[in-house]
C-alpha cells in the first residue's frame, strides 16, 4: 500500500523579495520625477532664450479673449434691441399655442423693462408668468389663450377665483392679472373689479402687444411703486 505524499504548503514571498520590488517602484518614481524636472527646466531655459514666443502666445491669448468678450457684449446688445423692438399683432398672437402664448407675454413684460419668467405648467398655482416691473411691483399673470379669439369660450369667474387664492398668498403679487386673447364673461368683469383682479381682454392685449406703452400704463387702479423710479 503506497503512502500518500503530504500536500505542499503554498510558498510565501520572502521579505527580501518584497523589499526589492518596493525599492524598484521607488527608483522608478524617482527617475520619472527627475525626468519631469529636467523637461520643465529645459522648457524654461528654452523660453528664456526664445522669450518672444512667450510674448506672442500671451498677445494671441489676450486678442482671442478680447474678441470673445466683444462678441458676448454684441450678442447681449442684439438681444436687448430685439426685445425693445418686440411688436406683436393680435393675429400673430391668435396663431400661437398656449405655451408659446405664455412665453410671448413674458417677452412683452421684459420688453417694457420688467424681469419676467414663465412658470406655466403642472403645479404653477394659477400663475403662468411672474414678473417684477421697474417700480418693484410683483405681477402674477394667468394666461388664457383662445384659438378662436373672441369667438372662443369666455373666461369665467372660476379662473379668477383660482388666481385670487394664489396670486398674493403664494406668489407674493402686488398685481394679479388674468390675460386672454379672447373675452371675459359678464360675471367675471365685476367680480374681478371687486377682488382687485385686473382683466386684460383682447382689445387691451392687442394695444399693449403692438404698441409701445407698458401694461402698467394701460391698467387702472395700479398700486404705487415699491421703489423710486426716474419718472416719480
Amino acid at each position: 500500500m503506497s503512502r500518500r505524499r503530504p500536500a505542499r504548503r503554498p510558498s510565501r514571498r520572502s521579505p527580501a523579495r518584497r523589499r526589492s520590488r518596493k525599492q524598484d517602484e521607488q527608483v522608478a518614481l524617482l527617475v520619472a520625477a527627475v525626468v519631469a524636472i529636467g523637461l520643465v527646466a529645459a522648457v524654461v531655459q528654452w523660453l528664456l532664450v526664445h522669450w518672444w514666443v512667450l510674448v506672442l502666445v500671451v498677445l494671441v491669448a489676450a486678442g482671442a479673449g478680447g474678441l470673445w468678450f466683444r462678441q458676448v457684449q454684441q450678442r447681449a446688445a442684439w438681444v436687448r434691441v430685439r426685445a425693445q423692438a418686440l411688436r406683436l399683432r393680435i393675429a400673430e398672437i391668435d396663431a400661437l399655442d398656449h405655451r408659446a402664448f405664455e412665453f410671448a407675454i413674458r417677452d412683452l413684460m421684459s420688453r417694457d423693462g420688467g424681469q419676467a419668467e414663465q412658470l406655466g405648467g403642472a403645479g404653477d398655482n394659477a400663475c403662468d408668468v411672474r414678473a417684477v416691473d421697474p417700480a418693484g411691483r410683483v405681477w402674477a399673470i394667468q394666461c388664457k389663450h383662445r384659438r378662436d379669439g373672441d369667438r372662443g369660450s369666455a373666461v369665467g369667474v372660476g379662473v379668477l377665483q383660482q388666481v385670487n387664492g394664489t396670486a398674493r398668498q403664494i406668489h407674493g403679487a402686488d398685481i394679479a392679472v388674468v390675460l386672454t386673447n379672447g373675452r371675459f364673461s359678464s360675471k367675471a368683469i365685476p367680480w374681478g373689479r371687486e377682488h382687485r383682479i385686473h382683466l386684460v381682454d383682447r382689445r387691451m392685449l392687442g394695444e399693449w402687444a403692438a404698441g409701445s406703452r407698458p401694461l402698467w400704463d394701460l391698467l387702472d387702479r395700479i398700486p404705487p411703486p415699491r421703489r423710486p423710479t426716474q419718472l416719480s
